[in-house]
Protein backbone atom coordinates (compact mmCIF):
# COMPACT_ATOMS: atom_id res chain seq x y z
CA UNK A 1 0.00 0.00 0.00
CA UNK A 2 1.20 3.78 -0.78
CA UNK A 3 1.48 6.31 1.51
CA UNK A 4 -1.18 6.87 3.74
CA UNK A 5 -2.46 10.71 3.49
CA UNK A 6 -1.47 12.99 6.44
CA UNK A 7 -2.54 16.48 4.96
CA UNK A 8 -5.90 16.01 2.77
CA UNK A 9 -5.00 18.99 0.38
CA UNK A 10 -2.35 18.36 -1.97
CA UNK A 11 -3.11 21.72 -3.69
CA UNK A 12 -2.40 19.42 -6.73
CA UNK A 13 -5.54 19.09 -7.91
CA UNK A 14 -6.22 23.17 -8.25
CA UNK A 15 -5.11 22.77 -11.89
CA UNK A 16 -8.50 20.48 -12.73
CA UNK A 17 -6.24 17.43 -12.73
CA UNK A 18 -5.82 14.35 -10.71
CA UNK A 19 -3.02 12.08 -10.30
CA UNK A 20 -3.91 8.21 -11.17
CA UNK A 21 -2.19 5.02 -9.11
CA UNK A 22 0.48 4.84 -11.71
CA UNK A 23 1.65 8.27 -11.15
CA UNK A 24 0.51 10.00 -14.37
CA UNK A 25 -1.96 12.74 -14.27
CA UNK A 26 -5.02 13.09 -16.24
CA UNK A 27 -7.96 15.74 -16.39
CA UNK A 28 -10.20 14.91 -13.31
CA UNK A 29 -13.01 15.13 -15.94
CA UNK A 30 -11.15 11.91 -18.05
CA UNK A 31 -13.53 8.88 -18.67
CA UNK A 32 -11.21 6.85 -16.12
CA UNK A 33 -11.71 8.97 -13.14
CA UNK A 34 -15.61 9.29 -13.89
CA UNK A 35 -15.35 5.06 -13.62
CA UNK A 36 -13.43 5.05 -10.49
CA UNK A 37 -15.56 7.80 -9.17
CA UNK A 38 -18.78 6.02 -10.51
CA UNK A 39 -17.47 3.00 -8.43
CA UNK A 40 -16.80 5.12 -5.15
CA UNK A 41 -20.19 6.89 -5.24
CA UNK A 42 -21.66 2.76 -5.31
CA UNK A 43 -19.75 2.24 -2.46
CA UNK A 44 -21.04 4.95 -0.51
CA UNK A 45 -24.35 3.96 -1.58
CA UNK A 46 -24.01 0.49 -0.35
CA UNK A 47 -22.97 2.13 2.78
CA UNK A 48 -26.22 4.28 3.12
CA UNK A 49 -28.20 0.59 2.66
CA UNK A 50 -25.63 -0.68 5.68
CA UNK A 51 -26.70 2.12 7.45
CA UNK A 52 -30.38 1.48 7.68
CA UNK A 53 -32.19 -0.93 10.05
CA UNK A 54 -33.60 -4.23 9.33
CA UNK A 55 -30.89 -5.06 7.36
CA UNK A 56 -30.35 -9.05 8.08
CA UNK A 57 -26.91 -10.26 9.07
CA UNK A 58 -25.81 -11.91 6.00
CA UNK A 59 -26.41 -9.78 3.70
CA UNK A 60 -25.02 -6.97 5.91
CA UNK A 61 -21.56 -9.81 5.87
CA UNK A 62 -22.56 -9.84 2.00
CA UNK A 63 -22.32 -5.93 1.43
CA UNK A 64 -19.58 -5.42 3.53
CA UNK A 65 -17.46 -7.66 1.87
CA UNK A 66 -18.70 -6.21 -1.78
CA UNK A 67 -17.63 -2.38 -0.17
CA UNK A 68 -13.96 -4.29 -0.10
CA UNK A 69 -14.62 -5.37 -4.00
CA UNK A 70 -15.53 -2.11 -4.49
CA UNK A 71 -12.24 -0.28 -3.21
CA UNK A 72 -10.52 -3.56 -5.27
CA UNK A 73 -12.43 -2.34 -8.47
CA UNK A 74 -11.71 1.29 -7.55
CA UNK A 75 -8.10 0.53 -7.47
CA UNK A 76 -8.03 -1.46 -10.93
CA UNK A 77 -9.44 1.60 -12.89
CA UNK A 78 -7.32 4.26 -10.99
CA UNK A 79 -4.29 2.17 -11.93
CA UNK A 80 -3.92 1.86 -16.15
CA UNK A 81 -2.89 -2.16 -16.14
CA UNK A 82 -3.81 -3.40 -12.97
CA UNK A 83 -5.75 -6.34 -12.71
CA UNK A 84 -7.62 -6.91 -8.98
CA UNK A 85 -11.31 -8.12 -9.66
CA UNK A 86 -10.56 -12.37 -10.61
CA UNK A 87 -12.90 -14.50 -11.59
CA UNK A 88 -13.73 -16.16 -7.76
CA UNK A 89 -14.60 -12.53 -7.39
CA UNK A 90 -17.58 -12.99 -9.66
CA UNK A 91 -18.36 -16.07 -8.41
CA UNK A 92 -19.03 -15.59 -4.73
CA UNK A 93 -21.25 -12.97 -6.39
CA UNK A 94 -23.11 -15.43 -8.61
CA UNK A 95 -23.13 -17.78 -5.25
CA UNK A 96 -24.89 -15.37 -3.30
CA UNK A 97 -27.31 -14.23 -6.03
CA UNK A 98 -28.71 -18.25 -6.65
CA UNK A 99 -28.80 -18.35 -2.46
CA UNK A 100 -31.20 -15.31 -2.20
CA UNK A 101 -32.99 -15.75 -5.29
CA UNK A 102 -33.94 -19.30 -3.91
CA UNK A 103 -36.74 -18.40 -1.73
CA UNK A 104 -38.05 -15.13 -3.83
CA UNK A 105 -41.28 -15.85 -6.08
CA UNK A 106 -40.82 -15.31 -9.36
CA UNK A 107 -41.13 -12.17 -11.25
CA UNK A 108 -43.66 -11.69 -12.88
CA UNK A 109 -43.99 -7.82 -13.06
CA UNK A 110 -41.78 -4.66 -13.07
CA UNK A 111 -40.65 -3.96 -9.04
CA UNK A 112 -40.69 -0.07 -8.09
CA UNK A 113 -37.94 0.68 -6.27
CA UNK A 114 -39.03 1.31 -2.84
CA UNK A 115 -40.17 -1.33 -0.43
CA UNK A 116 -38.64 0.41 2.71
CA UNK A 117 -35.27 2.53 3.64
CA UNK A 118 -33.04 -0.67 3.16
CA UNK A 119 -34.71 -1.50 -0.10
CA UNK A 120 -34.68 1.21 -1.47
CA UNK A 121 -30.84 2.48 -0.63
CA UNK A 122 -30.55 -0.77 -2.11
CA UNK A 123 -32.10 -0.23 -5.64
CA UNK A 124 -30.48 3.48 -5.46
CA UNK A 125 -27.09 1.52 -5.31
CA UNK A 126 -28.13 -0.85 -8.03
CA UNK A 127 -28.66 2.26 -10.27
CA UNK A 128 -25.58 3.64 -9.48
CA UNK A 129 -23.77 0.25 -10.00
CA UNK A 130 -25.45 0.22 -13.87
CA UNK A 131 -24.29 3.72 -14.07
CA UNK A 132 -20.44 2.66 -13.38
CA UNK A 133 -20.92 -0.66 -15.40
CA UNK A 134 -22.21 2.27 -18.44
CA UNK A 135 -19.34 4.39 -17.85
CA UNK A 136 -16.71 1.30 -18.00
CA UNK A 137 -17.80 -0.25 -20.99
CA UNK A 138 -17.37 3.34 -22.24
CA UNK A 139 -13.95 3.33 -20.96
CA UNK A 140 -13.25 0.23 -22.57
CA UNK A 141 -14.10 1.17 -26.09
CA UNK A 142 -11.19 3.74 -25.56
CA UNK A 143 -8.48 1.98 -23.48
CA UNK A 144 -7.94 -1.57 -22.12
CA UNK A 145 -10.25 -2.69 -19.55
CA UNK A 146 -10.48 -5.99 -17.93
CA UNK A 147 -13.52 -8.02 -19.10
CA UNK A 148 -13.69 -9.07 -15.12
CA UNK A 149 -14.28 -5.55 -14.18
CA UNK A 150 -17.25 -5.03 -16.22
CA UNK A 151 -18.62 -8.70 -15.50
CA UNK A 152 -18.27 -7.77 -11.94
CA UNK A 153 -20.32 -4.64 -12.25
CA UNK A 154 -23.14 -6.86 -14.36
CA UNK A 155 -23.23 -9.45 -11.44
CA UNK A 156 -23.21 -6.48 -8.74
CA UNK A 157 -26.51 -4.89 -9.85
CA UNK A 158 -27.63 -8.35 -10.57
CA UNK A 159 -26.98 -8.65 -6.60
CA UNK A 160 -28.20 -5.88 -5.60
CA UNK A 161 -31.84 -5.78 -7.29
CA UNK A 162 -32.20 -9.42 -5.47
CA UNK A 163 -31.26 -8.15 -2.10
CA UNK A 164 -33.72 -4.88 -2.88
CA UNK A 165 -36.36 -7.96 -2.94
CA UNK A 166 -35.23 -9.62 0.22
CA UNK A 167 -34.90 -6.45 2.10
CA UNK A 168 -38.64 -4.96 0.77
CA UNK A 169 -39.95 -8.06 1.79
CA UNK A 170 -38.45 -7.85 5.38
CA UNK A 171 -38.84 -3.86 5.83
CA UNK A 172 -42.79 -4.41 4.71
CA UNK A 173 -43.66 -7.52 3.91
CA UNK A 174 -44.20 -6.49 0.26
CA UNK A 175 -42.62 -5.17 -2.86
CA UNK A 176 -44.13 -2.55 -4.74
CA UNK A 177 -45.43 -3.45 -8.47
CA UNK A 178 -45.75 -1.82 -11.42
CA UNK A 179 -49.07 -0.68 -12.44
CA UNK A 180 -49.67 -0.36 -15.85
CA UNK A 181 -53.19 0.03 -15.85
CA UNK A 182 -53.26 3.47 -13.09
CA UNK A 183 -53.56 5.24 -16.84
Amino acid sequence: MGNRLSKIYTRTGDDGTTGLGDGSRVNKDSLRVECYGTVDEANSAIGMVLATENVPADIRRCLTEIQHDLFELGGELCIPGHAAIQDPFIERLEAELDRLNEDLPPLKDFILPGGGPAAAACHLARTIVRRAERRTTSLRNEEPVREEAIRYLNRLSDLLFVIARVLARTESGQELIWDRSRV
